[in-house]
């Protein structure tokens, strides 16, 4: 039972907020995505396992690209990182049969956010979604029912959790929905591309791949993508239009796993999606066993809290890129944890020159001397990758010779299909300018970009 004191201050519109995000609701939807997720991660797990991932992208590699701030996160030496996607193995088992199911969730949410900090490279927005759902899950009291925690520990049992749990999970799936569509919001998208020049390579695709050269197919494909993002939140909301939504979150995301190399997303956001329907639809309309049960929280003025803050920091977070002059999808600046999916193709080519300033003598590096070709593949177009690498150039010489050299990087880049732009300024010693959140004057505005070239 909520207790009243809790909501005797504030605004009423507060007051009643507050009550409903503290009212019981079933756990049942809460405890069948715990599941889904703890299933989902076991094979996600064994896929990088079984194709040899976990060696060619954390093991071979004799150097590791970093996010800002995290230049001292390393891959386990040795065979470490395969013993750690083992113990993230049994902890996600752990999760889905709901066994020491808090101790499970923040096991597996430290080694997958170790493995995502590893290799700044590989950044991907589903990776970085399970890091925030495996976090939430520590807190999220979804064990208590439907687990092996609730069978060992029948005091923990209950058939309820405070709504604020559903609402922030609700939250959480439709953030990466709304900021997507938002995205989606810019001159090239509006005009087909990227879509236009990946629909283009897949004719092959069963029934409708013969039309993916057409305009009318490829304006489909943008429209409906940025129309579905944009209203599937408010629409599985809605109880007289959800039924009809989750379909087209069945179509949107299967056509999505058909297309596109993009892993277990689509699966993840089939399944966590229905947690919009009622919290007790997987009980198909039968009774739970007993009462209620225990209350998950006495009281819920921290879960609250909680879910506030946790949220405020996920609703800002995609925002960062305004802060910076240019096109995101050309700077690469506020581009992380910002939802920004498939809107980009760069075709590049990056060179790098050293320079002795002692003789003024100058030669070129090959990167594939301290690189694999997928770390080279994802450094082209992206100036973050490109500046950690010339730094670890001039720190090798360093090191090796004991000389201070300059490193300069000629990189030129298509963007959506345009004529190659120069990304980098060619004059501009990158192994002097240092890391952090500042925007990066030798990063060259895209040509025809005036908001760039006035702020500059």
């Amino acid at each position: 039972m909520v207790e009243p004191q809790l909501h005797e201050q504030g605004p009423s519109w507060l007051r009643r907020a507050a009550e409903r995000l503290s009212a019981p609701v079933d756990i049942a939807s809460l405890a069948c995505f715990r599941i889904v997720f703890g299933g989902l991660m076991l094979l996600e797990v064994a896929i990088y396992l079984k194709r040899g991932w976990v060696q060619s992208l954390f093991i071979d590699p004799k150097f590791h690209f970093t996010f800002p701030g995290f230049d001292g996160v390393k891959p386990w030496p040795g065979h470490g990182m395969v013993i750690e996607f083992w113990i993230m193995a049994v902890a996600s088992l752990c999760m889905a049969l709901g066994w020491f199911h808090r101790l499970a969730a923040t096991v597996f949410f430290l080694g997958v956010t170790h493995v995502f900090l590893c290799e700044s490279a590989e950044y991907l927005n589903h990776l970085y979604l399970i890091c925030v759902i495996a976090f939430l899950m520590i807190f999220v009291p979804a064990h208590r029912a439907w687990s092996v925690d609730a069978w060992r520990k029948p005091s923990i049992r209950s058939n309820t959790v405070p709504a604020c749990w559903l609402w922030l999970m609700r939250a959480q799936i439709g953030i990466p929905y709304f900021f997507g569509g938002i995205a989606k919001l810019n001159a090239d998208w509006l005009r087909g591309e990227p879509l236009r020049m990946w629909l283009a390579k897949r004719t092959d695709f069963p029934v409708i791949g013969r039309w993916f050269t057409e305009d009318w197919m490829v304006y489909a494909f943008s429209y409906s993508g940025l129309l579905l993002d944009l209203a599937i939140v408010p629409l599985l909301l809605w109880k007289r239009s959800r039924l009809a939504a989750y379909i087209l979150v069945l179509c949107f995301n299967g056509m999505n796993a058909m297309l596109f190399q993009i892993g277990i997303f689509p699966w993840m956001m089939i399944g966590a999606s229905l947690l919009f329907f009622p919290p007790e639809w997987p009980r198909f309309g039968r009774k739970p066993k007993g009462g209620p049960g225990p209350s998950p929280a006495a009281s819920p003025k921290p879960a609250l809290a909680f879910c506030t803050v946790f949220l405020a920091i996920q609703l800002l977070m995609p925002l960062r890129h305004w802060l910076y002059p240019g096109d995101v999808a050309w700077t690469e600046e506020g581009h992380y944890f910002s939802w920004r999916m498939k809107l980009r193709d760069k075709q590049a080519e990056t060179s790098f020159a050293i320079t002795d300033p002692a003789s003024g003598h100058s030669w070129e590096i090959e990167p594939g001397e301290f690189l694999t070709d997928r770390q080279k593949f994802r450094m082209n177009g992206h100036p973050d990758l490109i500046h950690q690498f010339a730094r670890h150039l001039a720190e090798e010489y360093r090191r090796e010779y004991g000389m201070e050299v300059e490193v300069r990087a000629k990189s030129a880049a298509s963007l959506n299909g345009r004529e190659p732009a120069i990304l980098i300024d060619p004059a501009c010693d990158l192994a002097k300018e240092p890391r952090g959140f500042r925007p990066k004057k030798w990063i060259l505005p895209l040509p025809g970009d005036g908001a760039a070239k006035a702020t500059r």
